[in-house]
């Protein structure tokens, strides 16, 4: 599997930003992991950046959320993630 730096600087800004905006738990929808798939270097290339959460959708595909250490680069450790105390 390619570096999660390299991998994730292949995104387009609108992309990141999009992983950024769902968190790091969230539920990645498809246009994500075809970006990641893309990023990794082709269809379903990204399969390992992103895991299932054992739940599935409406439509039965399964959730997918990012694997816990491309989660921990993009967004740090707990320790690592600012926290907002409404004073800003």
């Amino acid at each position: 599997m390619a570096d999660i730096a390299a991998v994730l600087g292949r995104l387009t800004p609108e992309e990141f930003d999009g992983l950024r905006a769902i968190g790091p738990a969230g539920h990645l929808p498809r246009h994500l992991t075809e970006a990641l798939d893309r990023a990794a270097g082709g269809p379903g290339a990204g399969r390992g950046y992103y895991v299932p959460t054992g739940s599935v959708s409406a439509t039965g595909g399964p959730h997918l959320v990012l694997r816990s250490d491309v989660a921990g680069w993009l967004f740090g450790s707990p320790a690592q993630v600012p926290q907002s105390h409404g004073d800003v």
